[in-house]
């Protein structure tokens, strides 16, 4: 079965809209927890628009103990440190998360919005996927389905890719929608077959997860932003219900 990891940025984002600590991102994590889920993901950003380096240890204070959950932090590692943000890979190795999903997003960026092109920051990004391997960390590239890219991240070091979906997903209802999604199975088939574990995330739903998920050994999605428009709609519990039976 694929694993579901929540992502709860968005909760963050809510709760940064006002003084305090309402919602307590820790509160939905154990609801999650609860319920069952198979991941925790957190993506901290320098501008710290939403999840925040405290959140982040207090998130891996909670999940280390839990064998059945994993904790998966994305986040750009060339980004550099701002404020009391220490950079991803110094978070990473006071937290020691089971994952590290590395992904090239700016602070210019709403989201992420494209994968790492490897023939220009390959170099780059090998000492950095060593060092995070090093400590015992997963480590997965966020990645267009490019097959020519996804032969390099498996040159790099990777240990899996997360294959970018949101252009699968703006596909969804129209006549390019299989096409889209040929390309991610073709993507994920070599990746498994050049010993790459293939996890995916973006923009995901209700709708359209089910056909994605149907990709033959894909490990791991990451859904935050329309599992938290789905728990406004539904309720949370009834919300991850959902998404777990579109995986069973």
């Amino acid at each position: 079965m694929t694993a579901l990891s929540i992502n709860l940025n968005k909760i963050a984002l809510i709760r940064n809209s006002r003084e305090g600590n309402y919602p307590n991102i820790l509160d939905f994590a154990e609801t999650c927890i609860d319920c069952g889920v198979d991941g925790i993901t957190v993506h901290p950003r320098p501008d710290q628009r939403h999840i925040r380096p405290d959140d982040v240890r207090q998130l891996a204070t909670l999940v280390a103990p839990l064998d059945e959950v994993e904790f998966n932090i994305e986040g750009n590692p060339l980004a550099d440190a701002c404020g009391d943000y220490p950079g991803l890979v110094l978070l990473v190795e006071e937290t020691l998360p089971d994952q590290c999903t590395l992904v090239p997003d700016s602070d210019s960026q709403l989201t992420s919005d494209h994968g790492f092109d490897l023939n220009k920051q390959g170099e780059q990004l090998t000492p950095i996927i060593n060092k995070i391997k090093s400590m015992g960390v997963r480590v997965s590239l966020f990645m267009d389905p490019d097959l020519d890219q996804i032969k390099r991240a498996s040159e790099v070091g990777a240990d899996r890719i997360e294959l970018y979906t949101g252009p699968f997903a703006a596909a969804w209802g129209s006549e390019h929608q299989d096409s889209y999604f040929e390309q991610h199975l073709l993507a994920a088939q070599l990746a498994t077959s050049l010993g790459l574990g293939v996890n995916a995330g973006h923009d995901l739903n209700l709708k359209n997860l089910g056909q994605y998920a149907s990709i033959p050994d894909l490990l791991e999605v990451s859904i935050g932003h329309a599992f938290t428009v789905d728990s406004l709609n539904m309720g949370m519990i009834p919300a991850l219900r959902a998404y777990q039976a579109l995986l069973a």
